[in-house]
């Protein structure tokens, strides 16, 4: 058996391999290097949004105050100066979206993303309706897009349970 003081240098580097082994695992977890940055990553983790109470079939009927996405906005415009993808990335993780797709048709979900988008593009960018559908239908937007869809697929791909058999 080994002395009391070789066990401890033992029990030492253990313990520090552990820590380092966990310190690089959350970045080799790291999906695409925009991710990284917590302005982009899970950027309404910090915002009070109560889903609770938003009425999508008021929505439907009536439409929306802009007023009522400013949090969205405001992430997004930030996310743009970094790049089309980080806004996009942005974009998709917000809640309400996430919870309109989840629970509307396929259409409907549709639209609602377009009218954000356009009124995004108004209010940031001056663009009258035209425009803006013009440069979402675009191929750099759609590029764009797609892009985070895929990377958000993959993230949460990786954080969704594992089930047991």
């Amino acid at each position: 058996m080994a002395s009391p003081d070789k066990q401890q240098k033992r029990a030492l580097r253990a313990k520090t391999k552990a820590k380092q082994n966990r310190s690089i695992k959350p970045q080799a977890t790291v999906i695409h290097p925009v991710l990284a940055n917590p302005l982009i990553n899970e950027p309404f983790d910090d915002v009070e949004i109560d889903l609770s109470t938003f009425d999508f079939k008021d929505i439907e009927e009536n439409g929306f105050d802009p007023a009522h996405f400013d949090d969205l906005f405001q992430a997004m415009k930030v996310a743009e100066g970094i790049s089309l993808l980080a806004m996009c990335l942005v974009f998709l993780q917000y809640p309400v979206l996430e919870l309109v797709v989840a629970e509307e048709t396929e259409d409907a979900a549709t639209d609602f993303m377009m009218g954000l988008l356009i009124i995004y593009r108004g209010i940031f960018h001056n663009e009258d309706e035209g425009r803006a559908v013009a440069w979402i239908g675009g191929e750099t937007f759609q590029k764009a897009y797609n892009e985070a869809s895929v990377i958000l697929q993959k993230k949460n791909a990786r954080t969704a349970p594992r089930a047991s058999a």
